[in-house]
């Protein structure tokens, strides 16, 4: 097996269970070294996932959108069209056996990512996923909306799930759960922030990102 990356996009909206038995199939086969690492891009139907620390009392809504509880880390989130999710499969025993290191490079993966579209997203301290500061909000405090979100899985140092970027998805529909279980700070896409990117251009920044964090095919790793 030779150490390229395969590249997967879909056009169509891709069901949930599918992308699940997918990711099962591959990572299992990555283990093997019977397949390549894979990073694979693609948008779900309007769905809530829970995590392994989901709180049953942050789903608001039960019978809007199909709910699938998960292995990933993590709370509730929202996956939906105009969002772009990236599941990433990969040998982490090729990439420093890091988990920690590994989460941070899909936080600069995602930082390098917006700002190709002249955004700042920043991590926060005791918060997932990546945030953007939107100015004074009430009071004396300051607005933050969320713009990505981050749940990783690893079986036997293998990766799956991954990330999933608000490029114009429809934020109404993150009013049915607490995102991440996080209640003082908001959700925001691309579009939000005075961007319109098409899908295209997203995975066209995604891809030059990924290069410059985790290395080209055959590197052996990343930063």
């Amino acid at each position: 097996m030779n150490n390229s990356i395969e590249w997967r996009v879909s056009d169509e909206l891709v069901p949930y269970d599918e992308a699940l038995a997918f990711m099962e199939e591959r990572v299992a086969a990555i283990r093997a070294g019977t397949a390549p690492e894979c990073v694979w891009l693609l948008e779900h139907p309007p769905l809530y996932t829970a995590g392994t620390s989901a709180d049953p009392k942050d789903l608001l809504w039960h019978d809007r959108f199909p709910v699938y509880q998960t292995g990933r880390g993590g709370q509730f989130t929202y996956h939906g069209p105009g969002q772009r999710v990236a599941y990433v499969m990969l040998d982490l025993k090729k990439r420093g056996a890091d988990v920690r290191a590994y989460v941070h490079d899909l936080e600069e993966w995602l930082i390098r990512t917006l700002a190709r579209f002249t955004v700042k997203g920043e991590r926060r301290d005791g918060r997932v996923g990546i945030w953007v500061d939107r100015g004074p909000g009430p009071g004396m405090s300051r607005r933050e909306d969320k713009v990505a979100a981050i749940g990783v899985r690893v079986r036997h140092w293998v990766t799956f799930h991954g990330i999933a970027l608000n490029v114009d998805p429809d934020l109404s529909h993150f009013q049915g759960i607490v995102p991440c279980g996080i209640t003082q700070h908001g959700v925001t896409s691309l579009w939000g922030l005075g961007n319109t990117p098409t899908m295209e251009d997203v995975d066209c920044a995604l891809m030059a990102a990924w290069d410059e964090v985790f290395g080209r095919p055959g590197d052996g790793g990343g930063e």
